[in-house]
């Protein structure tokens, strides 16, 4: 099976956690979702994560390979899609893509 490692960031209660992903390449639950929602999946493996707790975010841990049991899991996304920035962050540093790229343009121009 082709596979590939995609950048997630997922929370718990208690930890956010940047990492990778392992999904199919493409086909049967090759999107983020699709796997995520297979009921016969208690754990997913997470590979170079850093986790972060919410609570003390100055608190950081490095790992090399972490199982979360999806009971924990609250919200997952694609690293690439993620935009939590306040709206006082410089227009620099804040990352957006696809429609939130054109929704901040449509803005900018009114």
């Amino acid at each position: 099976m082709d596979l590939r490692h995609e950048a997630i960031v997922l929370e718990t209660d208690r930890y956010r956690i940047d990492g990778k992903l392992t999904l199919p390449r493409e086909g049967y639950r090759s999107r983020l979702s699709d796997y995520v929602n297979q009921r016969d999946r208690e754990f997913f493996a997470i590979n170079d994560a850093t986790l972060t707790a919410l609570d003390a975010p100055d608190q950081v841990r490095h790992v090399s390979f972490l199982m979360v049991a999806r009971r924990h899991v609250r919200m997952v996304t694609l690293a690439a899609e993620e935009s939590f920035a306040n709206d006082d962050t410089p227009r620099a540093t804040k990352r957006t893509t696809g429609s939130a790229t054109r929704r901040a343009s449509r803005a900018k121009a009114s």
